[in-house]
């Protein structure tokens, strides 16, 4: 029973290649995305020098961390080569480090090569869409690497996900699911482990909501929390309105999860989620 509640126990900090995050208070993750075709378009950089700016803007804002995609995920994305991918990704990180050389910056991934490369750019955090099952070699190199894994839930692929939607109990489906990678990973000796249960991956509009209302259910694995649903379509085609209109949804959403455990909000609004989290821990802490 020791072995186990020592195997479970819950981390309160991630170490980022040295520099140590604190998960006391709920972190904000800024989005940047260095591709054409993000789902949306408030967040798509065409150029290093646009990447800094934004990067600059969020780091002002309070983001901790800086995440930062050169492949699009959203629903029937296009696929592109690993190389087209690294293109994209490794000047923008080598700006960002070069400008701001204590940014912590996560990469979203799920080939294990440009993780490798990336971390080697300068990253701390590997963000996978895929969990693992996109890319056989994505746990052992970032066992290698030692640095912080994001574990994200997805059925398939980002251009045939929408079609594997399909749960008897999609709560307890994505905790089995995310244990059974979870379990591989420390085997492997991968100290860092973030659950993000994958809102929007392989998930209809009403399974993204039973997932938000039961999200305190993810708690029993002990480990911390990720939630990604920063204008996402949850938010606003429910409301019946634009992507632009869908900031209050999404802090409202964000608030929910909040009071459900979540310890890292993946936005593109920085300085409005840190507000949010600055009024909710004022109230819980």
């Amino acid at each position: 029973m020791e072995s186990k509640d020592k195997f479970f126990q819950k981390k309160s900090t991630l170490n980022c290649r040295g520099k140590i995050l604190s998960l006391d208070i709920p972190l904000v993750m800024g989005i940047l995305n260095v591709t054409p075709d993000s789902f949306y378009p408030g967040s798509r950089l065409s150029s290093v020098e646009e990447v800094v700016q934004r990067a600059e803007a969020m780091l002002r804002d309070g983001a901790d961390i800086l995440d930062i995609g050169g492949y699009s995920s959203r629903p029937g994305a296009v696929d592109i080569s690993e190389t087209e991918e690294l293109e994209r990704l490794i000047p923008a990180i080598e700006a960002i480090i070069q400008a701001f050389p204590d940014a912590i910056i996560s990469v979203d991934t799920f080939r294990a090569r440009v993780a490798e490369a990336t971390i080697a750019a300068g990253a701390s955090i590997i963000n996978d869409i895929g969990g693992g099952t996109l890319d056989e070699a994505m746990f052992d190199t970032v066992a290698r690497l030692q640095v912080p894994y994001i574990l994200m839930h997805m059925r398939g692929t980002p251009q045939n996900m929408n079609s594997l939607a399909a749960y008897e109990d999609v709560v307890l489906e994505v905790i089995d699911e995310l244990q059974l990678q979870v379990d591989k990973l420390k085997k492997l000796g991968v100290n860092d482990i973030i659950l993000d249960p994958g809102f929007g991956f392989a998930k209809t509009m009403e399974q993204n909501f039973v997932l938000m209302s039961r999200l305190e259910e993810l708690r029993i694995m002990e480990l911390p929390l990720l939630v990604g649903v920063s204008r996402k379509s949850m938010t606003y085609k429910l409301l019946g309105i634009d992507q632009s209109e869908a900031l209050a949804g999404t802090i409202a959403l964000n608030t929910i999860a909040l009071g459900k455990g979540a310890d890292i909000l993946r936005v593109h609004d920085v300085k409005e989620t840190k507000q949010t989290i600055q009024l909710y821990t004022k109230t819980t802490h």
